[in-house]
């Protein structure tokens, strides 16, 4: 217990906090693991760092986050009998239905990311809709081998840099 102190103590003297980010809160679709929502009201009751929700992109979970107020959720497509994201949000596709959502947050005080693909379309709609921060979905770059997984990093270099010039903060 006290090297767990001590490598606590150390991350935020070194980084300045400490974040709890909570992956498949709420009710999984498929297979997936999920994060009842008593032991995420417990860890908003028992923490002392905020907390970060990953969550679908659905009215359901919505609800749920202006029920719970995180620090931060980032929105995530869902899709059945999957046991993590395999791609980003169709935020171009689904800017109708993703903008009230992240309005609907920001309003209600919680900082709203996007897991996106790292494309220029994605990233343009991520901001037309007033999402602050896109997370980029890095799974072709860790598939990738060789000259393909140069591609990938450069992909995602050049996406970051896009976001950067469009005012969004870019996490990968």
């Amino acid at each position: 217990e006290a090297d767990i102190v001590a490598l606590v103590a150390r991350a935020i003297k070194e980084y300045g906090a400490i974040d709890l980010f909570v992956s498949n809160a709420g009710i999984a679709v498929g297979g997936g693991v999920e994060v009842p929502d008593d032991d995420i009201r417990r860890l908003i009751a028992e923490i002392e760092v905020p907390l970060n929700l990953e969550m679908a992109a659905t009215e359901e979970m919505l609800a749920i986050a202006l029920q719970l107020r995180p620090r931060a959720c980032c929105l995530v497509p869902e899709k059945r009998a999957e046991r993590t994201t395999e791609g980003g949000l169709d935020v171009a596709g689904q800017r109708d239905a993703l903008a009230p959502m992240i309005r609907a947050m920001r309003d209600g005080g919680i900082r709203v990311s996007l897991f996106v693909e790292p494309a220029k379309r994605q990233l343009e709609a991520a901001r037309s809709i007033g999402a602050p921060v896109v997370e980029l979905h890095t799974g072709a770059y860790c598939e990738a081998e060789g000259a393909a997984r140069r591609d990938q990093l450069r992909r995602l270099q050049e996406a970051a840099a896009q976001a950067e010039a469009l005012g969004l903060e870019c996490h990968a």
